[in-house]
């Protein structure tokens, strides 16, 4: 049952109520473990630290978990440093495919 959940990504339903109270946004970085924190390098580290985590983002339409967490963090870094509203609602579409293809969901 856990794999169809993450297959299909209904996992992360759940988060949509973080979204409400909010300590999370609908686009963003997605939060880390502290170990992926550990493993990241400067600026990078500090983007993450600049906004709230999204449910989705660019690393999660580019590949999600067939990027490395270099590219992750390269990805979700270049997204903070480029922020627009455009950027979000150009995300939130291209993540409709992404979920539906199920293309890096592990």
């Amino acid at each position: 049952m856990g794999g169809l959940l993450r297959k299909w990504s209904l996992d992360e339903v759940p988060q949509l109520l973080n979204v409400i109270g909010g300590s999370m946004s609908l686009v963003g970085p997605r939060p880390l473990p502290e170990y992926h924190h550990d493993r990241i390098e400067e600026p990078q580290r500090s983007d993450y630290l600049d906004v709230h985590p999204g449910i989705t983002g660019l690393w999660q339409v580019s590949g999600r978990s067939d990027n490395d967490i270099k590219q992750m963090a390269l990805l979700n870094s270049w997204y903070v440093r480029n922020w627009s509203l455009w950027l979000d609602v150009t995300l939130l579409l291209r993540t409709i495919p992404a979920v539906f293809t199920r293309h890096g969901a592990y």
